[in-house]
């Protein structure tokens, strides 16, 4: 991609109601705009990272065996009043009637829909386990939307959605997502701790958040620093294997947020030098509910003992939307945005510091070639603008890596080569520059 192409309407200045280090950062880096309160267009810098981050979160549940579908973001009612949620979800249901008069709702979270779809074709225990999952647009009408998409009412999630025939079952099902779900964070570069949560209005006696470590994060989580430290499962799984020694590992050390915390436990499970607090921000929750829906649903199956019964149910969310402004604000600094190279919505850019020069414009369209054959995404930076301001808007929209092209440089044989992260520089021929970026 050409920048002079490009649609990257950067901003010096953050609107003075962006209130968050995100929200802020997003909108002067030119990823969002809002259209309304708490809703957004997604422009096309924002929409790079957003679908990298989509894309991390679908091969992590196809792994753990996770089956994608595509639900509808409008819901009959009548399926929520079946369920008996339709009147007890509260102001938050955005509620719609169509032309004929049918009440229908902008559907915040697809329990009764997925259910409803697994009631009409599956009959018997023989063909489970099975989990479904969407990524789907959903909305939330919060009373104060905030935040910028941290806290907006329209909002990109995946939810996944297990069925099993008894609650041993489901709790096998639970642990296969518990575990996927710390492999979707360490691959976007994050570190996650589960905290055992409120399961709120989706129910049920088993749930845990996730959450990430940021100073600006809206919640305190007091945790074991022995659990912080842990890393990831990794893709070595045996998913059809005994979980239960993994999840058992990360959930037997103490870990809560705010809202659930017992400081008496807390030194009674942590020693002094293993106490931890810090800011976080939640960024996936998961529950087991076992028959609240498939009871009132009649969502039933045939067991080994041929008679009909109920199946257990569990669910499983990831806020898609939300990580961009959790990693954000995960990882940040004075200058703007540091992307994990994972979800970066360029590898490079290759920067042109003299466009119109021939020599200059030849090395960085080799270079530019060369990335692109390394499927490094490289963006080619020929605007144009003074340096400073290239390396400015560059800076502010994260990109890890910046290839300098210019005029001294090219005549003494060499490019620089930044490091967004950690603000490192070298000086190198071309050939030795794209092989460090190649690892």
């Amino acid at each position: 991609m050409r920048l002079s192409r490009y649609f990257m309407p950067t901003l010096r200045d953050a609107p003075s109601d962006a209130q968050i280090v995100s929200h802020q950062l997003m909108l002067r880096a030119g990823m969002v705009r809002q259209e309304a309160a708490g809703i957004y267009a997604w422009l096309p810098m924002g929409l790079r990272v957003l679908k990298k981050i989509e894309q991390i979160v679908r091969e992590e549940m196809d792994r753990a065996g996770a089956i994608e579908v595509l639900l509808p973001t409008l819901q009959l009612a009548d399926l929520w009043r079946e369920s008996g949620r339709y009147d007890d979800y509260g102001d938050e249901m955005l509620r719609i009637k169509d032309r004929h008069d049918r009440d229908l709702l902008y559907g915040p979270t697809a329990e009764e829909v997925i259910t409803e779809i697994f009631r009409a074709y599956v009959k018997s225990y023989k063909d489970l386990p099975k989990n479904f999952y969407n990524i789907q647009w959903k909305f939330r009408d919060e009373r104060r939307p905030r935040f910028g998409v941290m806290r907006g009412r329209e909002f990109l999630m995946k939810d996944a959605y297990s069925f099993d025939i008894d609650e041993a079952a489901a709790r096998r099902s639970y642990n296969r997502m518990f575990l996927a779900y710390l492999n979707i964070y360490a691959r976007l570069g994050l570190k996650a701790i589960p905290v055992k949560a409120d399961p709120g209005p989706i129910g049920g006696d088993l749930s845990h958040e996730f959450i990430i470590l940021a100073d600006t994060g809206e919640s305190e989580v007091f945790a074991h620093k022995d659990l912080v430290e842990m890393g990831a499962p990794g893709p070595d799984i045996d998913w059809d294997g005994d979980l239960e020694p993994m999840v058992a590992q990360r959930t037997r050390l103490y870990a809560a947020s705010d809202e659930m915390h017992d400081q008496a436990r807390f030194e009674a499970e942590a020693p002094a030098d293993k106490r931890m607090t810090a800011r976080g921000i939640e960024v996936g929750h998961i529950f087991y509910f076992g028959e609240k829906y498939s009871r009132p649903m009649k969502a039933l199956v045939t067991g080994p003992d041929g008679k009909d019964a109920p199946i257990h149910g569990g669910s499983y969310g990831v806020g898609v939307s939300r990580l961009v402004g959790g990693i954000i604000e995960a990882s940040h600094d004075e200058a703007g945005i540091i992307w994990p190279d994972a979800v970066a919505p360029f590898g490079v850019a290759v920067v042109n510091l003299r466009p119109g020069n021939a020599e200059v414009d030849a090395v960085a369209e080799q270079a530019y070639a060369a990335l692109t054959g390394l499927s490094k995404d490289p963006l080619l930076d020929d605007r144009d603008d003074r340096p400073g301001a290239k390396f400015a808007s560059l800076d502010l929209v994260g990109i890890p890596w910046q290839l300098i092209v210019g005029p001294k440089g090219v005549a003494d044989g060499v490019v620089e080569l930044k490091r967004r992260a950690t603000g490192e520089r070298q000086t190198l021929p071309l050939d030795a520059a794209l092989k460090v970026i190649a690892g």
